[in-house]
């Protein structure tokens, strides 16, 4: 994504998560948190349900925008980011992926312009059904499983002590996300790639 912002198609915010209240608040799915939070703050109804995906449009600063939550597991994510694609015209470098990281201490995020899957298997069939790894993504640390298996841990509940650094993670990511739509992804890398504890409010 070039830092001038010119685009023919809307910039498409995709938060991966597991759809279904078995799910809801999970931490497979802080990326439908700040999707949430984010059509919030732009007054956008993301209620358009559509087969792979439910989804909001609307303008932010006078970009047009799109907020989706995919309505497949996490592991068919692809599904929905093509059918958004497709549907708005844009290419991979119009998105923005919001996700879950085991790797991430909870309470960071990172932003990153392009990538591997690490291992995340969200991101690995948006990989499959793009055919690039070129696309912006937003990661929120959600720490390590520690004792219990990694499945275990990312389809638990953040515990009561957890949704303090939970709820700030989340505002930090939508604030990226902003900053990211107003002044390029490399103003947002340097301003949010950070640790909030230790360093200054952008």
């Amino acid at each position: 994504m070039e830092d001038t912002q010119q685009r023919n198609a809307p910039l498409i915010v995709v938060g991966l998560g597991n759809p279904g209240p078995r799910y809801r608040d999970t931490r497979h799915n802080v990326g439908f948190g700040c999707v949430d939070l984010l059509a919030e703050r732009w007054g956008i109804a993301v209620k358009d349900r559509r087969r792979t995906t439910v989804l909001g449009q609307g303008y932010r600063d006078g970009t047009a925008v799109v907020l989706a939550k995919p309505r497949t597991f996490m592991n068919l994510s692809g599904e929905s980011v093509g059918y958004l694609l497709a549907r708005f015209g844009g290419k991979a470098a119009d998105l923005v992926i919001v996700y879950d990281e085991m790797a991430l201490p909870l309470g960071r995020i990172r932003l990153r312009a392009r990538g591997s899957d690490a291992g995340h298997n969200g991101i690995k069939d948006i990989i499959r059904t793009v055919h690039t790894v070129d696309f912006p993504r937003l990661r929120i640390g959600i720490g390590g499983p520690g004792m219990s298996g990694s499945v275990d841990h990312v389809l638990g509940r953040f515990s009561d002590e957890e949704q303090p650094a939970v709820k700030a993670s989340i505002e930090r990511a939508a604030d990226a996300v902003e900053c990211l739509l107003t002044d390029g992804i490399n103003i947002a890398m340097n301003r949010y790639n950070t640790d909030p504890q230790t360093d200054p409010p952008a």
